[in-house]
């Protein structure tokens, strides 16, 4: 059971991450704390899927002709890691542009909390 759990430690704390990201979005009326909820939730789909493409003792895809007949096993799929690199990359411009509309919501109604701000607008 210990051997279990330690296995899989990784994706336990990816699914508490996961989760608190949730509840930051879900719950909090503050669009700074959404936007730090989406954040994390963020983050943790993306440790998800670097965590899964990992293999253990397994190397980058490169050939070399001096190790013999490659063994697919042995080689570690580039192909996560390079989509998770542009998931990176949206997170960044999706939280400036997310930071962007907050500055101005806020010069505008002068508030951060959610049902204020639907009120207001109203």
């Amino acid at each position: 059971m210990i051997e279990q759990f330690l296995g899989h430690s990784a994706y336990f704390f990816i699914v508490i991450l996961l989760l608190i990201g949730m509840y930051g979005m879900l719950f909090k009326k503050n669009l700074i704390k959404k936007l730090i909820g989406m954040n994390i939730l963020q983050s943790s789909i993306i440790l998800f899927y670097v965590v899964s493409a990992y293999k253990w003792n397994a190397t980058v895809p490169v050939l070399d002709p001096r190790l013999g007949e490659p063994i697919p096993m042995q080689y570690i799929n580039p192909l996560p890691h390079t989509l998770m690199l542009t998931a990176i990359v949206v997170s960044v411009a999706t939280t400036g542009v997310a930071l962007a509309l907050i500055v101005v919501l806020y010069k505008r109604y002068h508030t951060l909390d959610e049902d204020e701000l639907l009120e207001r607008m109203k």
